[in-house]
């Protein structure tokens, strides 16, 4: 901390296989593409360029984001510095679960259902997707990631607003102790995820965070008053670039 700021830094794990197929993907645990393991790559260089350094890292437990953790990690050299920097994995930060829309196009979604029931899939608020059924629910359950996740958190489909609840939550309670307590802090996850971390920094209203989009493998700092409030964000990185991938991510669910 300096002058009484906090600053920490938000990222999106790189670009998934199903990020690229552009398919729901949710709690289904998908690698990086060679894209995602190159964005990776990239956020670590920035990141070391710009002076940054790490005590703490909390990710979710779904392996997109682990992997992109230890290349961001690897390529400050921090990675085998387990004395300097403590990985936490914690399932309050695994995306939002998109229910029986997960491994299906966006694009065929939009052409059987239309972009606008897309749209309201991807980024409404409070509008859950339908749900996994039972065989599906029961497999999801049975998967070893997920052993230490409580039984009755085990969602079958989740809004923003549901994702929120669990992202915030753990925010509260583990994450901003944690920054008050001088750590600096990465906290690298999902779309949804940091979508509700940024609705609850920057008090966005329940319509207008369908506006909000974050980009793979962009970091996103964060400087945060004494009392965790924001004084200012921005992203590291080719700006026109990081613009670019904010308006692909904008774009996926429409009609090509």
């Amino acid at each position: 901390m300096q002058n009484n700021r906090y600053k920490i830094v938000l990222l999106r794990h790189g670009e998934s296989v199903w990020n690229k197929e552009n398919r729901f993907t949710g709690w289904t645990d998908v690698e990086l593409s060679e894209l995602g393991i190159e964005e990776a790559k990239i956020a670590g260089q920035t990141l070391k360029k710009e002076g940054f350094v790490f005590d703490l890292v909390f990710t979710s437990v779904l392996k997109r984001a682990i992997e992109t953790t230890e290349i961001v990690l690897r390529k400050m050299a921090m990675l085998q510095r387990t004395d300097l920097c403590e990985i936490v994995c914690a399932w309050q930060l695994n995306e939002r679960h998109y229910g029986a829309l997960q491994g299906l196009n966006k694009t065929e979604m939009a052409q059987k259902y239309g972009e606008k029931q897309v749209h309201i899939w991807r980024r409404s608020y409070d509008v859950r997707p339908p749900e996994l059924n039972a065989a599906d629910f029961e497999k999801q359950n049975k998967l070893k990631i997920f052993e230490n996740t409580p039984k009755d958190k085990l969602p079958k489909t989740e809004s923003l607003a549901d994702c929120y609840v669990r992202a915030v939550g753990y925010w509260n309670s583990e994450i901003a102790p944690a920054i008050k307590a001088g750590n600096k802090i990465l906290v690298s996850a999902h779309g949804n995820s940091l979508r509700a971390i940024v609705k609850y920094l920057d008090n966005i209203g329940d319509d207008e965070i369908s506006n909000l989009n974050i980009p793979t493998g962009a970091p996103l700092v964060y400087e945060l008053a004494e009392n965790l409030k924001p004084i200012k964000h921005y992203y590291l990185g080719d700006q026109n670039e990081i613009a670019a991938q904010i308006e692909k991510v904008k774009n996926q669910g429409k009609l090509k």
